[in-house]
């Protein structure tokens, strides 16, 4: 399949400004050049493999996005059928606890897969937000089990590490059409989003949302499978379906915000 070439957005990370107006300047109120806010940084959207440079003072692990709120101590519970009868439980929770990456505090966030009561998968991520809104992802640390033995930590990267580079979850102010890296480490981590519709309505067991967002995922590195993610505003991920490549349905079920 081919995809037709975007247009890139830049994505505007602003300094944060004072309330007030301030009096026009002069000879001797300007600031000196130590004093004066740095010009705001502007960066696209991340494709495929293009270097981006993150600025620390310009991010937070204070993440407010409406679509992907991280407010610490949230908890979401999903419950997952994988297309063949079996039965999934996903439990997200926001940490309290930052972590450093390339000089950023960034949000860490618990993920525990369970099936039949045996942890299958612990993940743990991290997050980071910019001025504007925009949502960083900066790594994940990834374990699978099987019979309660550890049998790979295949997708793990960490941005800033062996030419890892973080990428965006969630735009500040997704449209339609906008396509975007999430993650990259060559050959490990390589998943993107575009971002389908704005302002779907969805119902889900833990109930209805309306203003929802709609995204489709995809990596090549499994070009055949794609996965459509609903975002309800003040809550987040609220659905996942499987498009292509298989069959699976995730739904929440329980939120603590």
């Amino acid at each position: 399949m081919t995809r037709k070439t975007l247009p890139v957005l830049a994505v505007l990370l602003v300094a944060g400004c004072s309330a007030g107006t301030a009096p026009p300047s002069s000879p001797s109120s300007a600031p000196s050049p130590s004093q004066a806010s740095p010009p705001p940084l502007s960066l696209p959207l991340p494709k495929g493999s293009d270097p981006v440079t993150l600025h620390p003072p310009e991010l937070t692990s204070q993440i407010t996005n409406p679509y992907f709120p991280l407010k610490p101590g949230a908890k979401w519970v999903y419950e997952e059928d994988d297309g063949s009868g079996g039965k999934v439980r996903i439990e997200v929770t926001v940490a309290a606890e930052t972590k450093r990456i390339m000089g950023i505090d960034a949000r860490i966030v618990h993920d525990v897969v369970t099936e039949d009561g045996a942890v299958v998968e612990d993940t743990f991520d991290w997050y980071a937000q910019d001025t504007a809104g925009n949502v960083w992802y900066l790594g994940e640390d990834t374990k699978e089990f099987e019979g309660g033995k550890l049998v790979s930590t295949k997708g793990s990267w960490l941005a800033g590490q062996d030419g890892a580079l973080p990428g965006i979850i969630m735009v500040a102010d997704p449209r339609p059409g906008m396509t975007y890296r999430q993650e990259y480490y060559r050959g490990q981590a390589e998943d993107g989003a575009t971002v389908v519709s704005v302002g779907d309505s969805v119902t889900v067991r833990f109930g209805t949302f309306a203003n929802a967002l709609t995204t489709e995922e995809f990596t090549p590195l499994e070009p055949g499978l794609r996965e459509r993610k609903v975002f309800a505003p003040g809550v987040g991920a609220v659905l996942t379906v499987g498009v292509s490549g298989g069959k699976s349905r995730s739904e929440l079920v329980s939120y603590t915000g």
